[in-house]
């Protein structure tokens, strides 16, 4: 089967070194080289903690094996990633690929692992580093043990680019991955793409399924408009929004956000005070309140970031 057609059409290739044949490895690793090479694409040395180069393993192994005092295996299988890496880029560099078309990646499926062997890759390379815990499980263990591993390397300023892996839910979004990605970059500050809601957690006053319905409806709603706002509203991506559920925190965290409203809590007055940058700006009341609130949201998105010109999508 020919596949040169898709070839040009890719935006970056991947290279595992581990998987590319023993026999011939480095003539197969220079032939994917000299292709990107040819479409002028960058290309990600990725190393793969269960796919790695068995022959330079067992050389660093046996090289251990011969130490008075041998290293933990752990830190030998490390060490077998971080020289794939880099040996592959060099190689790949004297192949004729720029310096600056590489970026390396070396994936692990732990979150300790993950920290010492990019922090040790930091050190040793100035290549772009591409972050990941490969495997990362399913749902929640899976989402936590990649936020808890790229939190901390992006927080020490290492890495270019990132990846959440998951395993989907049967049925389920592989775009699941991106949001998680998006959520851990904006969470650090690093980069905004969907405006932010704050909300309460659950406690004795927030016990009304009123409450988190209606944080999860403007939730819903930021989300929707997302598309045709940032295509209208350029910056919106940055807006804050609160919703809270009773008088103790609710109204002070309405007026850090942009705009925010505090429900009334249990036993408390049937009224929903509104805040609009730190100040009061309507009460509301009714059952009707949740769409009063969409609707002044979509009124302050409107004068907070004027219209660049562009025509939403029809």
């Amino acid at each position: 089967m020919n596949t040169r057609p898709w070839r040009p059409a890719l935006a970056k290739y991947r290279i595992n070194p581990g998987n590319v044949g023993a026999k011939r490895h480095d003539e197969n690793f220079q032939t994917i080289i000299r292709v990107a090479i040819e479409h002028g694409k960058p290309v990600r040395i990725g190393v793969n903690w269960g796919s790695l180069d068995q022959a330079l393993l067992t050389e660093l192994m046996d090289a251990n094996a011969r130490l008075v005092e041998p290293r933990d295996a752990r830190e030998v299988m490390i060490e077998a990633m971080i020289q794939s890496a880099i040996r592959s880029a060099e190689l790949a560099e004297a192949t004729g690929l720029r310096h600056d078309r590489i970026i390396l990646s070396a994936k692990v499926s732990r979150v300790r692992d993950l920290v010492d062997v990019y922090r040790l890759l930091a050190k040793r390379s100035d290549y772009p580093l591409h972050l990941g815990l490969t495997e990362a499980g399913l749902g929640m263990k899976g989402i936590v043990a990649s936020t808890a591993g790229l939190a901390i390397l992006l927080e020490e300023g290492i890495g270019d680019t990132i990846r959440v892996s998951l395993t989907p839910a049967p049925g389920g979004e592989r775009e699941e991955e991106v949001r998680v990605a998006q959520q851990i970059l904006q969470s650090m500050g690093l980069r905004s793409f969907l405006p932010q809601v704050s909300s309460c957690p659950g406690c004795g006053r927030t016990t009304s399924t009123f409450f988190q319905e209606m944080a999860e409806r403007i939730q819903g709603h930021l989300r929707d408009r997302m598309p045709e706002w940032r295509e209208v509203h350029p910056g919106v991506e940055e807006l804050t929004v609160a919703v809270m559920g009773c008088v103790v925190n609710g109204p002070g965290e309405s007026k850090h956000a942009d705009i925010g409203i505090s429900l009334p809590g249990t036993f408390e007055d049937p009224v929903a005070p509104v805040f609009v940058d730190g100040k009061l700006e309507r009460t509301l009341r009714g059952d009707g309140l949740v769409d009063e609130f969409i609707e002044l949201l979509e009124a302050y998105v409107e004068r907070r970031y004027p219209s660049s010109g562009v025509a939403a999508p029809a």
